[in-house]
Formats: C-alpha cells, sequence, structure tokens
C-alpha cells in the first residue's frame, strides 16, 4: 500500500500540535484543516485500519508514526548522488595523454606505480583519450 504524502501528514501535524484538546478526532481536524473527515480518516488509515470504521477514533495517539514515518521519507530523499563530469576546464589543462600521466603519475621524475587515480581524473584521461582518438581519425 502506498503511503500517504509527507505534505499533506505534516499539515495533519502541526494542525493536531496546535490545538489545545486532548481528543482529536477526524471531526474536529476537518474543521480546523477544512478537509472532509473521510479524506482525512483515508490518508491516516495507512497507520491504523480501524481509523475507517470508527469515527471516534483518536488521532492524537497517531502522532509518534507519523512523525516517524515523516523522518523515514525525508532521509529516503537526503542524499541525491551526484554523477563527476569531466568538463572542458578540466581537460584544457592537459594537452595530451602522456601529459597528463606526467603531471598527475609521477614524482620527482618517476612514475609512481601505486598512485590510484580517483573518479574525476580517470573520466579526464578517458576524455583526453578519445580526443587523440578523435584527431587520429581525422588525419587517416
Amino acid at each position: 500500500m502506498k503511503g500517504p504524502s509527507v505534505a499533506v501528514l505534516k499539515k495533519y501535524l502541526t494542525a493536531m500540535s496546535k490545538n489545545k484538546v486532548k481528543y482529536m478526532t477526524c471531526e474536529r481536524l476537518s474543521r480546523i484543516v477544512g478537509v472532509y473527515p473521510e479524506v482525512i480518516a483515508e490518508n491516516l488509515s495507512y497507520f491504523d485500519p480501524i481509523l475507517n470504521m470508527d469515527p471516534s477514533y483518536d488521532l492524537l495517539a497517531l502522532i509518534p508514526q507519523i512523525k516517524e514515518y515523516i523522518q523515514e521519507e525525508e532521509d529516503k530523499k537526503a542524499a541525491p548522488i551526484h554523477k563527476v563530469t569531466a568538463t572542458k576546464r578540466d581537460v584544457v589543462e592537459y594537452e595530451s595523454v602522456s601529459d597528463f600521466v606526467y603531471k598527475k603519475m609521477t614524482f620527482a621524475g618517476m612514475v609512481d606505480r601505486n598512485l590510484v587515480l580517483n573518479e574525476k581524473d580517470l573520466r579526464v584521461l578517458k576524455r583526453l583519450v578519445n580526443d587523440e582518438l578523435a584527431e587520429l581519425k581525422k588525419k587517416k
């Protein structure tokens, strides 16, 4: 079952927390929020299915579950993955593949065999290789 949207749950949660009553029903929450009680019951039935059948159900009991659900959903979207790319500015620093090897992979004139290139360096090297291959094809 697909869960309710986080925006709707936040709206319900703020309305319930601002109102200082000891017992909150769907009917009372609908007067505060401006949404039909059936819609509220449908959205919150994700946390307790009995809510659809019992109009006198106390919604304040669902607050910890709602907060936990909101936190989990926000944690899922928290870390977008950024793809590393080799820009033209990065590639212009090197004239050719041999220049890249000399500048990045040598230490005091000796090739460092233990050097591990990061993802960005590998993408720059790949782009340099592709550029040199394209130049060789043009000459033929």
